[in-house]
């Protein structure tokens, strides 16, 4: 499947802003399932600077500052990428979680440690006992992980109320799970806090979700999303996506940019600004299938 994605984001001030450093991850990364074989990213005004770099997680990074006095900053980035198909394993055939756990913390390669290090807590990823226990619910004893793994995404589903009103990148997940309500960043956050106390890897990935129209309406551009879900370490099957938001497990819909501990270390666009007065902020994301325009 080939994507065309757009991404535009917009920054509207009162007044002038003589000086602003950036950092974006907008540039969707290759990966067994998904190749990115074109990206640019447009900047208005034209920046002073301009640096891109992969980051400490591989994803690509770009670092820009303007100081030319402006009162709209437009970032856009544009990529074509293509997605294959992700063949599940059994649920039923998968390791126990345990056995998974446990092999992961006698682990001392590279590779080993480098799953590890998303096994522990994090800036938005703080361990609560509670989290713990309803994520043993669905993680009993000697359960295939990838069976728990489903079950837990189930009963978030199920459970949790997708709410834009409801949260901000702030909110404490612990806030999120006595609510019942929050958006995909949250939905991520609740489940890594879930996963991590049992021992388990879990990274967090931001990207896009595909979106369809009501039945008979158009699609309409810009009305898609950024979206966050998350990648559990599974034993001999390596990574597994998977999104609580949608109960199910990504394949040809979701277009991953980058992953990290949680959104800090992925915020899709970041940076500081001098003066400016009050601001607004305003994003369009375009998802659309090249081979079926909608």
């Amino acid at each position: 499947m080939k994507f065309k994605i757009s991404h535009t984001t917009k920054y509207e001030y009162s007044d002038t802003v003589p000086f602003c450093q950036n950092v974006v991850y907008l540039q969707p990364r290759d990966t067994s399932h998904q190749r990115c074989s074109r990206f640019r990213l447009t900047v208005h005004p034209q920046p002073a600077t301009n640096q891109r770099r992969a980051d400490y997680f591989g994803n690509t990074a770009t670092f820009f500052s303007i100081d030319k006095g402006h009162r709209l900053l437009n970032i856009t980035a544009t990529s074509s990428v293509d997605l294959d198909p992700h063949q599940l394993p059994d649920m039923t055939d998968t390791a126990t979680w345990e056995s998974v756990r446990d092999a992961l913390h006698l682990d001392r390669t590279a590779e080993g440690l480098a799953r590890y290090q998303f096994a522990f807590r994090s800036p938005h990823v703080p361990f609560h006992a509670e989290l713990a226990d309803y994520a043993r619910q669905s993680f009993t004893s000697d359960r295939p992980i990838l069976e728990a793994l489903a079950d837990l995404n189930h009963r978030m589903h199920g459970q949790f109320t997708y709410d834009p009103r409801a949260t901000n990148i702030s909110t404490p997940i612990m806030e999120v799970f006595e609510t019942r309500r929050g958006v995909c960043q949250d939905l991520a956050h609740l489940m890594l806090g879930c996963l991590r106390p049992l021992g388990l890897p879990a990274r967090y990935v931001s990207g896009y979700l595909r979106t369809h129209p009501p039945e008979g309406q158009p699609r309409l551009m810009g009305a898609d999303a950024s979206h966050a879900w998350v990648s559990v370490f599974c034993g001999e099957h390596g990574w597994i996506d998977v999104d609580p938001t949608n109960d199910v497990f990504p394949s040809l819909e979701h277009i991953t940019v980058a992953w990290g501990r949680d959104y800090s270390d992925v915020c899709p666009v970041a940076g500081m600004f001098i003066g400016g007065g009050n601001h607004t902020l305003s994003v369009a994301v375009d998802v659309a299938p090249v081979d079926n325009q909608e």
